[in-house]
């Protein structure tokens, strides 16, 4: 509970909000989690595989899992546009999705990803050590920076929201394999919940903004 509300609720919602999105598909190899997702207004029309359901189950293989599935149970509908919103990002809009959906449709990416400004800067404050613990720069600049303002902006990769062409999905091992757009999102909204202390934090904005409406 996230808030009060099942952490994966909140992406159902935001996904049902959207102005763009047909059908709204919760994958999972966990009853109570498809029980979850039905009452928030989600479909859940397979169970996902175990083999795929693991800490070290890649990502991407879900994906082309829940495509193929879905046309197999209906070969007369073709999927137009694959959007992943992931359970993590619960402070995301509807209109983050739509604006990822927006871009694809009307480029030719083949997937279009949320990020979002970052804190620290490979060419100005990153660093890598070497085995005797020197220090260095990830990306030494062409010049001396003394700001950072100064070095090329920089985006962390959010999991607010993915909008991706089914056939890249099915034909590529990685999102970098392809055509990759970017929208950006604000920091508050791009929250990606790893730790207890993001979980914390998160639940502290979401109380922070009931209070405030």
């Amino acid at each position: 509970l996230l808030a009060g509300k099942p952490l994966i609720a909140y992406s159902i919602e935001s996904a049902l909000a959207s102005g763009l999105i047909d059908r709204v598909i919760v994958s999972t190899d966990d009853a109570e989690i498809a029980g979850i997702a039905r009452q928030f207004g989600a479909e859940v029309p397979f169970m996902r595989p175990s083999e795929l359901a693991g800490d070290d189950s890649p990502e991407w293989l879900t994906w082309q899992h829940a495509i193929r599935t879905l046309e197999a149970q209906d070969g007369s509908t073709k999927i137009e546009v694959f959007v992943c919103v992931s359970p993590t990002s619960p402070l995301r809009s509807a209109e983050d999705i739509d604006n990822c959906i927006q871009s694809l449709l009307e480029d030719d990416a083949d997937l279009v990803m949320t990020v979002t400004p970052a804190a620290r800067n490979p060419y100005f404050n990153m660093l890598v050590l070497d085995s005797q613990g020197y220090a260095r720069l990830v990306i030494p600049p062409d010049r001396t920076l003394h700001r950072r303002q100064d070095a090329p902006q920089v985006y962390d990769a959010t999991t607010v929201a993915y909008a991706a062409r089914p056939e890249f999905i099915l034909n590529a091992n990685s999102l970098f394999d392809g055509k990759l757009k970017a929208v950006i999102v604000p920091e508050e909204r791009a929250m990606d919940i790893d730790t207890e202390l993001d979980f914390a934090i998160a639940e502290f904005l979401l109380r922070e903004s009931a209070a405030r409406t």
